[in-house]
Formats: structure tokens, C-alpha cells, sequence
């Protein structure tokens, strides 16, 4: 490797930050700097494990340093800061305090060193999940950078990750692709990139070779294609300074969890009410002598005698408050959510789609529309020519003329994006280039007898208009070094019936050339309908001669008119095996499918018929189903809204059309997954409430305005991705019904017990240990179910259905009504029924309420199925979760006695206690059978309101 004083990576660093080439300039401009690079302009680098290693050691690798992520310690001061944590705390420290002094530091820390414990569990579970997801956004962030790149070494264009590429690389370059690292233009057309993401300017940058060959990393391809070198890499460049300095902020909240907080926020304000109201009537009851100790004597003496009483009195009646409000509080809810989310994507990597936006998981359960793309979604992209006519005749390489192969050739070899390879060892070639690109040249080779490397000798390329997704052509004029020196052919590619109407002559298989006339212009377009009627893309060929004035005029391509019809290449993309069957299921649950494409109207209603979009096996659509882009764009807004749920087939549309589309469908209520692969599909994955980009075939550009990507480009995996969305919508559900049992039943239950006997059966301790075990445990066990294909019979919920149905208020409200009635009896007559003490009534209490969540789990599992054992075994998590909360709640009854205020229990008072929690299944059952309105239970309250008003 040299590293002469005429190159240093100082000199190199410099020289792209500053823009500035003067110092190499005598030396040779570029060509100089990639000879001392060690590299070559036409096969690249060496490339060999020794090569790499070298260039990495002397100019650094592709990475960039980052600030370390968030340790566990700061999850745990975060965790300190919850308002809940610190009253228990001042709690639990007041507790503390006047326990050692009235019972001396033996037994007087039992009640306050008990919260502290408690709080403390609470505090680490809560730490360790989000330090835990913490890792997780990591991981899938280091995925997510992991872009694949094109370079050329030792000859070979190949795919490699954006992190190997190495000083003296060079790498292709097209539209949407992002620089992976600074470096030099050598060669392009029509070359120019955003570099909003380093300057903030919006205005795209024009380079060339000679006026600004700099490519700043970090910037995005906006339009053309290019070769560049590769001069400095990660922290050498100005992207990777930038991006050490940038911190990622994984705390990003979901809809979801937003509407989480604001429920908890409520139920909250609700536990505060009603622990107000107890703390008011608790004093009341205390200062006028209507309580008793443990001995039966009046506890309030007045204020003469033992101030320390009346103080641990009182601070009892506050902490018997303050539990209240701990246990209304369901902290676990948001937990759920994340471990769901958590849960869901590690799954969802392993069924092929990548999230990287969290909110896209749960918002893609309430999907109702699916507009997607045709190439390479809906089929394979594996393009194979079947198919070539010239003139009216189908041809074979046999058939054409000596002048038209040599026509073709040049409009094959130089009007394209991609490469043919030819291994020394005299293997078979090797094709580069998007999917149809691949095909022609293929075609060309194979079939025609092309030889590229003898083209590319013979002709010079003078212009270059890269392919338009508007126009949906590309164009390119060349010159012949050989003979002929004053005529430029001038060739275009495209759609069929884009370049056909362009043409006013066509070749036939003869070689002679007739003019295009209205019936024969007609007959190609039953030709290329024919052609697309059999699934076929359709790729017509055109050229002209012109008069070289020596100008080499860049208004070549300008000119348009008058084009040579040279052919019609039809080309097969088979559908992907699994797409009928998971469009089938998309629309059994619900979801409507769009497809939107820019191939011709034949082409799209074959390919719709083939996937079972189009339900109809001789595609013949109903009025509206069908249209093409230019057809809705001229539609009025009224018209739009009218038909946009019957369109099925979007044909011939622009990326602006798609665009338009989704915010028709929005606007209508509906909610939007877009795929997409393109740079022009930016804005339509955007705007949709969830855009799915391509991981194979998309660009960066699509990428980065997606939410998910699918790393497989199929549209089964688009299908997994509604199916996990709707597993954790669900599951979520599943949880708040099984939570928000816990907290009515609770905070029902120590109300009326401290209001009318002046004491809670339920200590602080044991609710922070319910909460403790059914948060975390309950979360756990409920937000990891696995998707069930019962999920994809459902409706969509879509943007208005509220979190908790009427289904889930109907079971909340049976069971909580139960463990209330249950635990009021016990509360009040459970000592004289079961011929025990306080102490042992109340921890019967306390072991039934939790026996009874643990058997309400098991009820959870479905909302509306009345087999909630179905699977159940399968989920080993949950079964070995149930098991162990078991285990702890044995523990803490019969071994942390003095922790939990707790007694032993006999076999028969522990049978107790299950008999009445296994009464929970029986009504879980039975409650399943009682039909509930679709309306909404709020709903009626708005109208009571209104009602009211008027």
C-alpha cells in the first residue's frame, strides 16, 4: 500500500470536506488518486482477506464510534422517580421509624422493611424490562444500518455489507441508494444526490467529474446512477463524526402506550378519590373513639395520652390510603405493552419483516386497507424474456436480420444500469442489475449472441437519460469509433405502449423499415395487450439516426419524435407461490387489498387474476374495480371518495397517484399499509399510518420512510406482519381485562371494608405484591401468546374501536363482582363460618384473592372463545409462569410469615381458598354465552351528556 506524501487519509479527510481536488490535480486528477489507492477504475480493488485487512488497518473501517447505550443504573434512578414509588417510600421510611420505636428494632421493621422490600422488587423488574428493551432497539438498530452495497473488486461486481467497504473501493450506484462513505464520482449520467442529511440544503447537488466530483457520506442518490471510489470511511468522515455524537432515544411511545398512560392517568385519579374519601372517614371514625384494638379497647384516648399512639394510629390510616391508590394504580400496563412489543419483534425478524418504528407493530393490527406493489411483492422478480416479436412476427435468434441484431445490441449493451461479469475461469457469466435489466441482457446474450466487451470497443456513449418513472422510458445516444463517425444513434427502452406511441416507422424481421400507420400502430397495441393479457411485461425498443454537427449537442435525447420501432420483448414474472393464499387470508379478515402498479392494464388485471386480487379467473372486472392512474388523478375529490373502495387494480399510476390514494383512503377513515421499494414510493410510505418497504429490492430512500421492512419482499411475510399486529393488539387486550379485574376487585374491596369496619383486610405489603406478581408475571405470561389464525377471521379494528370492548367490560365486571362477593363474605363472616381467628381469616383473604387471579389467568387467554385451555400446554412460558407464581405465593404465606402479616394455613384452609378461586372458570364460561351490543358503553354516557344539555 503507498502512502506517499502525496496521499495521506489527512489529505484525503480534507480534501472532500473542503471540496477541493487542486493538490492532486497535477498528479493526474482522480486517475492519479486511484492508482496510488492501489485500485483500478475498471475491476476495483484486489479485494482478496489480506487486501481488506491492510486498507482497514492503515485507512479505518466503515464504522463509526457510539456513545455506550443506557445501563441498568440509569433505568433504576428512572424507575425512583415514579410519584407512586416515592409516597411508599415516605411510607414505608415513616413506617419504619416508628416501628423500631414502639416495638423496639427486633420486630419493628417487619411493616416498613416489608414495603421497602416490596418497592424494591418492583423497582428492579421495572429496570431490568426496560434495560432489557433497551438491548433490544440496539440490536435491531445495528440490523437496520446493515445496508448492502455494490462493489467492484478484482473484476466482479458483488454485494457486500456497508460496513466492509474499504478505501479504494468502487461501488455502483443508482437512484435511492445512500453514499456509504466519502469519496469521488468517476464516471455517471444525469448524476445527482440529496445532501440534505450533512448541508440542510434541500436543493439536490448536480456532479461530474469536473466541476464537483465529491460524494459526501451519509447523502442520498436523487436521481441518475454512477460509479464512485471510496477515499474515506466511518470516523474519517464527516456522517461518522456526526453520527458518534447522536444519541438514540429509545423511549419512543406507541398510540398504544399513550392511551395506556392516559387510562392508567385516570384510574389513578379514581384510586385517589376514593383513597381520599377512606382517609376522610378513617380519621373521622379514629378522633370520635369508633375504633378498636386488637384487644377490643377504644383506640383514641385523646390527645393527652400517648401522643406516639395517636401518631402510629394515624400513620396506619394513611398507609392503609396510600394503598388504595397503590393498588388502583395499574402500573403493568404499560410493561405489558412493552414486553409485548419486545416479544413481538424478536418474532417478527424471525418471519422475515424488521420494525423500526415500534408504533407500526400495533397499528398494523387495525390495518382495513393493504395497497401494494405487483414486482417482486406479488411475484418472484425473477425476469426471464419468453417472448420477442419484430414487426407483426414472433422471433427467434435465427430470424433477425444482420443490421437489426446490431441495432438491438446497441440498444441492449448501452442503454442500461447493469453489468455482465466474465470469470477468467471460463465459468458462466454473471448478471448485475435490477431484475428486467438482468433479463434483456441475458436475453441478449444468450439468444442474440451479444458480446458486450467488443461493443463497448467499438462505441462510444455520448448522453444518458436514466430511466423516469414518469415518462417510464430510458434513453441513450452513442457514436461509432470504427465507421460512420458523423451519425449518433439515439435509443429508448421502456413500457410498451409509452415507447410505441413515440414511433411513427417499425423494422420487420426483413430489415426494412415501413411507416407506422394508424392500423398498424393499432395492431401493436392488440399485440402488447395480447402479450400482457398473459401475465407478460411488455418492453418495446426504438431508435433513431442522427447527423453529428460535431457539437455533440445534449439535445440528442430531447428529441423524441419520429422514433424506429425495433421490437416488443415480453418478459415473465410468475407470481410467488404463497401471494393467492395470503391475499385470501388479508381479505377474510377484513382487509381490503389494492394493487398499484405501473404496468399496463392487461399486464396488472392478469397478474390480479393470477393472485386472486381480482376474484375473477378470466379477469373480467366489475365497473371501477380496474382503472389506470391517469383516470383517478383526473377524478374530482367527490369522485374520489365515492370510488376509491371499490378500486381494486391501479394500473399505469405514478408514484403521485399511489400518493393520492392513500390520502383518499385516510381521509374516509380508513387505516393504510403501503409497500413499496422505490425512491418515488417515499412519500406514499410516509403519509400511510404504516408504510412496509422492500428489503431486497427497495432503496435506502424507501427504507428510511418505511416503518417495517419486509427482509424477504413477500407479500405472505406482509400478511405475517398483519397477523402479528393484530397477536399484539390483542394480547394486549387480554391483559388489561385481566389487570383491570384485579384492580376493581381490589380497590372495591378495601373500600367497603375500611369504611365499615375501619380496617383493611389486605395489607400495603401483600397489594404490592399482587401487583408485583400479576404486573410482571401476569404480563409476561399474557404478552408472549403466539399468533392464532382465528386472529385473521376477525374484523379490523381500525381507527374508532375502543381499547376495552364491551366483550372485555362484560368480563372485568362478572369476575371482579365475584372475588368482591367472595372476599366481602370472608371480610365479614368468614371467622364464625370457618371457625377461625382475624389473623387467619385474613390471610385466607389474601390467598384466595391471589388464587383467584392465578385461575382469572387462564380466563384471559381469550376474550370471546369459551375453550380457554386450548394450547395451552404449547405456551410452555405461560404454563411455567403460572407454576411459579404458585410456588411464590406458597412461599409467602407459609414461610415470610412476619414479610407478609401472614399465618400458616392447614391443607383444608389452602383447599379452601382454591375451591372458591376455582369457581372463576365455571362463570369465565358460562358469562361467554350472554350476547353484548356492539355499540360502545361510553357511547351511552355521551348521550346521556347531550341528552342532559338539550
Amino acid at each position: 500500500m503507498d502512502t506517499d506524501h502525496h496521499l495521506d487519509q489527512t489529505k484525503l479527510t480534507d480534501m472532500v470536506k473542503n471540496k477541493n481536488l487542486d493538490e492532486f490535480r497535477n498528479f493526474g486528477g482522480i486517475e492519479a488518486i486511484v492508482k496510488l489507492l492501489k485500485s483500478n477504475m475498471e475491476n476495483g480493488i484486489n479485494g482478496d482477506e489480506d487486501d481488506l485487512i491492510r486498507r482497514r488497518s492503515i485507512f479505518g473501517s466503515n464504522t463509526y464510534q457510539k456513545p455506550a447505550p443506557k445501563g441498568l443504573i440509569h433505568f433504576v434512578v428512572e424507575a425512583f422517580k415514579d410519584t407512586t414509588i416515592i409516597i411508599l417510600l415516605a411510607c414505608a421510611a415513616l413506617s419504619l421509624t416508628f416501628g423500631i420505636r414502639e416495638h423496639g428494632p427486633k420486630e419493628g421493621w417487619y411493616e416498613g422493611g416489608s414495603i421497602f422490600v416490596a418497592v424494591f422488587l418492583v423497582i428492579v423488574v421495572s429496570a431490568a424490562s426496560n434495560f432489557r428493551q433497551e438491548r433490544q432497539f440496539d440490536k435491531l438498530s445495528k440490523i437496520s444500518k446493515d445496508i448492502k452495497i455494490d462493489v467492484l473488486r478484482n473484476g466482479r461486481r458483488q454485494k457486500a455489507s456497508i460496513f466492509d467497504a474499504v478505501v479504494g473501493d468502487v461501488i455502483f450506484l443508482n437512484i435511492g441508494d445512500q453514499i456509504p462513505a466519502d469519496g469521488l464520482f468517476i464516471d455517471g449520467y444525469s448524476f445527482r444526490v440529496d445532501e440534505s442529511s450533512m448541508t440542510g440544503e434541500s436543493d439536490h447537488v448536480e456532479v461530474d467529474q469536473n466541476h464537483n466530483p465529491f460524494l459526501l457520506s451519509g447523502s442520498k442518490v436523487a436521481d441518475g446512477s454512477s460509479r464512485m471510489l471510496v477515499v474515506s470511511v466511518g470516523m474519517n468522515t464527516s456522517w461518522g463524526e456526526m453520527m458518534s455524537s447522536i444519541t438514540r432515544d429509545s423511549n419512543e411511545q406507541t398510540p398504544l402506550q399513550e392511551r395506556l398512560n392516559k387510562l392508567t392517568s385516570s384510574i389513578g385519579k379514581v384510586g385517589l378519590t376514593v383513597a381520599s374519601l377512606v382517609l376522610g372517614v378513617l380519621l373521622v371514625r379514629y378522633f370520635t373513639g369508633n375504633t378498636e384494638d386488637d384487644n377490643g379497647n377504644r383506640e383514641y384516648k385523646g390527645v393527652d395520652r400517648n401522643l406516639n399512639d395517636n401518631f402510629n394510629s394515624v400513620l396506619r390510616i394513611v398507609s392503609a390510603a396510600v394503598t388504595i391508590v397503590v393498588v388502583a394504580i395499574p402500573e403493568g400496563l404499560p410493561l405489558a405493552v412493552t414486553l409485548t412489543l419486545a416479544y413481538s419483534m424478536k418474532r417478527m425478524m424471525a418471519d422475515q419483516a424488521m420494525v423500526r418504528k415500534l408504533s407500526a407493530c400495533e397499528t398494523m393490527g387495525s390495518a382495513t386497507v393493504v395497497c401494494t406493489d405487483k414486482t417482486g411483492t406479488l411475484t418472484l422478480n425473477q425476469m426471464t424474456v419468453t417472448k420477442c416479436c419484430v414487426g407483426f412476427e414472433e422471433a427467434t435468434k435465427h430470424d433477425f436480420s444482420r443490421n437489426l441484431v446490431e441495432l438491438f445490441y446497441q440498444g441492449v449493451a448501452f442503454n442500461t444500469t447493469g453489468t455482465i461479469y466474465k470469470p477468467k475461469s471460463g465459468s458462466s457469466l454473471e448478471y448485475s442489475g435490477s431484475p428486467t435489466e438482468k433479463a434483456i441482457l441475458s436475453w441478449a446474450v444468450q439468444d442474440l449472441g451479444m458480446d458486450i466487451d467488443i461493443l463497448k470497443q467499438n462505441y462510444t456513449i455520448l448522453q444518458v437519460e436514466t430511466f423516469n418513472s414518469d415518462k417510464k422510458r430510458s434513453g441513450v445516444s452513442i457514436k461509432n469509433n470504427i465507421s460512420e463517425k458523423n451519425i449518433i444513434y439515439v435509443h429508448w427502452k421502456g413500457a410498451a405502449e409509452m415507447v410505441l406511441a413515440l414511433c411513427s416507422s417499425y423494422y420487420e424481421l426483413t430489415g426494412e423499415i415501413k411507416t407506422m400507420s394508424d392500423e398498424k400502430r393499432s395492431q401493436f397495441e392488440n399485440i402488447i395487450q395480447g402479450m400482457a393479457a398473459s401475465s407478460l411485461r411488455c418492453i418495446a425498443f426504438a431508435y433513431k439516426q442522427i447527423e453529428d454537427d460535431n457539437s455533440i449537442s445534449k439535445k440528442n435525447l430531447k428529441n423524441e419524435e419520429d422514433l424506429t420501432l425495433l421490437g416488443i420483448v415480453g418478459m415473465k414474472d410468475p407470481c410467488r407461490p404463497g401471494a393467492r393464499k395470503a391475499i385470501q387470508s388479508c381479505r377474510a379478515a377484513g382487509v381490503d387489498i389494492k394493487m398499484i402498479t405501473g404496468d399496463n392494464i392487461f399486464t396488472a388485471k392478469a397478474i390480479a387474476a393470477e393472485c386472486g386480487i381480482l376474484e375473477s379467473n378470466n379477469q373480467a372486472a366489475l365497473p371501477g374495480e380496474v382503472i389506470e392512474g391517469v383516470e383517478f388523478r383526473n377524478y374530482t375529490d367527490e369522485e374520489r371518495a365515492e370510488k376509491v373502495d371499490i378500486i381494486r387494480v391501479m394500473a399505469r399510476s405514478s408514484p403521485l397517484d399511489k400518493l393520492l390514494m392513500v390520502r383518499c383512503l385516510k381521509q374516509k377513515g380508513h387505516v393504510v399499509a403501503v409497500t413499496g421499494d422505490g425512491t418515488n414510493d417515499a412519500p406514499a410510505l410516509k403519509e400511510a399510518d404504516v408504510g412496509l418497504s422492500m428489503g431486497i429490492q427497495g432503496t435506502e430512500v424507501a427504507k428510511e420512510s418505511s416503518d417495517i421492512v419486509i427482509l424477504d419482499d413477500d407479500f405472505a411475510s406482509v400478511a405475517t406482519v398483519l397477523l402479528w399486529g393484530r397477536c399484539v393488539y390483542n394480547n394486549i387486550q387480554k391483559f388489561i381485562q385481566f389487570q383491570l379485574t384485579v384492580n376493581v376487585a381490589a380497590l372495591v374491596i378495601n373500600f367497603i371494608a375500611a369504611v365499615s369496619a375501619g380496617n383493611v383486610p389486605l395489607t400495603t405489603v401483600q397489594l404490592l405484591w399482587v401487583n408485583l406478581i400479576m404486573d410482571t408475571l401476569g404480563a409476561l405470561a399474557l404478552a408472549t401468546e403466539r399468533p392464532s389464525k382465528e386472529l385473521m377471521h376477525n374484523p379490523p379494528v381500525g381507527r374508532t374501536e375502543p381499547l376495552i370492548t364491551n366483550i372485555m367490560w362484560r368480563n372485568i365486571l362478572t369476575q371482579a363482582l365475584y372475588q368482591i362477593s367472595v372476599l366481602l363474605v370472608l371480610q365479614f363472616k368468614g371467622r364464625s363460618m370457618l371457625g377461625v381467628d382475624e389473623k387467619t381469616k385474613n390471610t385466607i383473604i389474601f390467598n384466595t384473592f391471589v388464587m383467584c387471579q392465578v385461575f382469572n389467568e387462564f380466563n384471559s387467554r381469550s376474550l370471546e372463545k369459551k375453550n380457554v385451555f386450548k394450547g395451552v400446554l404449547r405456551n410452555k412460558l405461560f404454563v411455567g409462569i403460572i407454576l411459579v407464581t404458585v410456588v411464590l405465593q406458597a412461599v409467602m404465606v407459609e414461610l415470610l410469615k412476619k414479610f407478609a402479616d401472614t399465618v400458616r394455613l392447614s391443607f383444608a384452609e389452602w383447599g379452601v381458598c382454591v375451591a372458591m378461586a376455582a369457581v372463576t372458570w365455571p362463570i369465565g364460561w358460562l358469562v361467554k354465552f350472554v350476547p353484548v351490543g356492539k355499540k360502545p358503553v361510553f357511547s351511552y354516557l355521551k348521550l346521556l351528556r347531550c341528552g342532559s344539555k338539550t
